[in-house]
């Protein structure tokens, strides 16, 4: 059993147990479920928040110390950036699995080997990528803008924040590790800490230092390696002196490259990273089409996203909780009460999405003024429309989360990768481009990416503007939530965690 030092009372734990309570009393989720899975969710949703704010902060002291190119710039790197977590993520979406069923089923003595195997792939995968990004971030930005100062900007904070990406999906891992044993509160005292000095790094080098963007990124990696070293230290000893003590401590020198688990990780985890991927490379067409509006609307783009990365944080909580306890019942063999969990903390999630999204549309203004201590650098109004235009899409993440939890607990991770892919290619990022340019199709339509032309009707659309980017907003949300919430309801999720489930224990870590 998990032993957890005392916790202060936390306002953030405090409106999620009264949004849960508040269900309850109408006869929408069981209040002792409830309670758990506020338990599970709060601390992760905190240390959303911390690494949102971490990221909005960035964005704002760039946008302060060097204006609106900076801004654009970090918005433009923030994809690669995002590469870590696609790849980080896809092996934590196997680790949480593994670690979460073999929890409920008290196979203690299998944590270690799931844990091991975990880091030691997501190091394999994760190292080219970083060397790539460090030697040509010019080319990668490149790829998105010819703006010299976006360019400029954008490259020199790729290239050293790209150092800290085998870090970063390090961290991933340990966070899912002590998720999936129903302790959210150490990995959000670790991240949110992290989060924290973070910001502390960055004013000190952005403006102390006067090292500008650079400062950002190298605040951003520093504190990635620490937080490594934390989780790290901790797994190894068992215990964190004044925050946790586990129920294994893992052997540093026990199998890292297993061949049994590394295929159910990649069985697992390559739906989950195709789906992180998708969100991410989704980014970079997007942010090719914003760069049409112009260096401005760009900014305001960026600012956008960071709000919106904010109000998502509830996700992050109801969706690791759902896979954490969902992913427990399964371990048990209770395949009614794992349903029940996960569609009440789909209810939960949306009504606590509803509150984040309705407080931020009251103080959108001046929320979006904190970016900039030069409105005059910045299309405020522009911003201000597509924060409204987040604020309803978000809510549907509520959903897609949700649902997307019990998937992922069970295996079944290939329903979330198609649902993110048509909701991002088939209909946001076509969105944005009608937005930007219109279309013209006359006789054909041309595949630039396959050389080929494909015979089409003639057809008119005028350029929407910024009706494109409101769209593509609520279309990247809308389009998972409706495949997501579908293939839960189907129940054959259940089917497939059958085979993922832990053996009888055969071995000791």
């Amino acid at each position: 059993m998990i032993l957890v030092a005392s916790r202060v009372p936390n306002p953030i734990r405090l409106l999620i147990l009264w949004i849960g309570y508040a269900l309850a009393r109408l006869g929408l989720i069981d209040r002792e479920r409830a309670r758990r899975t506020t338990d599970l969710a709060w601390p992760r949703i905190v240390t959303g928040l911390a690494r949102m704010s971490k990221s909005a902060v960035d964005v704002a002291m760039v946008g302060i110390a060097s204006g609106s190119a900076a801004i654009a710039g970090v918005g433009y790197a923030g994809p690669f950036w995002g590469l870590a977590f696609s790849v980080g993520g896809g092996v934590a979406g196997g680790t949480i699995a593994l670690v979460s069923q073999r929890y409920g089923a008290d196979a203690y003595d299998q944590l270690g080997q799931a844990i091991r195997s975990s880091a030691f792939l997501v190091v394999v995968v994760s190292l080219p990528l970083m060397l790539t990004l460090w030697t040509y971030p010019e080319w990668f930005i490149g790829l998105i803008t010819d703006n010299p100062a976006i360019q400029r900007e954008g490259s020199a904070y790729l290239q050293v924040v790209a150092l800290g990406i085998p870090f970063a999906g390090l961290n991933l891992i340990g966070s899912r590790t002590f998720v999936g044993m129903d302790d959210a509160w150490t990995p959000m005292v670790i991240r949110a800490g992290g989060a924290v000095a973070n910001i502390g790094l960055n004013a000190l080098l952005i403006f102390g230092l006067d090292m500008g963007v650079v400062g950002a990124a190298l605040g951003t990696v520093i504190a990635n390696v620490v937080v490594t070293a934390a989780f790290a230290l901790g797994l190894v000893a068992g215990r964190i002196p004044g925050v946790a003590t586990f129920p294994v401590a893992v052997n540093p020198f026990g199998t890292y490259a297993d061949r049994d688990t590394l295929v159910d990780l990649v069985t697992i985890g390559l739906p989950v990273f195709g789906t992180n991927l998708v969100w991410t490379m989704a980014e970079f067409p997007m942010l090719a089409i914003v760069d049409i509006f112009g260096q401005d609307t760009a900014a305001a783009y960026v600012i956008a996203r960071r709000i919106w990365g904010l109000m998502n944080t509830p996700g992050w909580g109801f969706g690791l909780a759902s896979s954490s306890l969902v992913g427990q019942e399964l371990g048990t063999g209770d395949e009614r009460l794992a349903e029940q969990y996960g569609r009440e903390i789909i209810r939960f999630s949306v009504a606590t999405y509803l509150v984040s999204a309705a407080i931020v549309f009251v103080f959108a203004e001046p929320i979006t003024l904190a970016f900039t201590d030069d409105p005059s650098e910045l299309s405020i109004p522009t911003a201000v429309s597509l924060v409204y235009a987040a604020c309803l899409a978000v809510v549907l993440s509520g959903v897609s989360s949700g649902a997307a939890g019990p998937l992922n607990a069970s295996g079944d991770t290939r329903w979330p990768f198609y649902s993110q892919l048509l909701g991002m290619f088939g209909f946001a990022i076509p969105l944005a481009y009608l937005g930007a340019n219109g279309l013209e199709v006359s006789g054909s339509v041309t595949v630039p990416l396959l050389e080929v032309s494909l015979p089409a009707p003639e057809l008119s659309i005028p350029a929407i503007g910024l009706w494109g980017l409101y769209l593509a907003f609520v279309a990247e949300t809308a389009v998972p939530a409706t495949i997501n919430y579908y293939r839960f309801a189907t129940g054959k999720w259940k089917q497939i965690s059958r085979s993922y489930r832990p053996e009888t224990p055969t071995a000791d870590d």
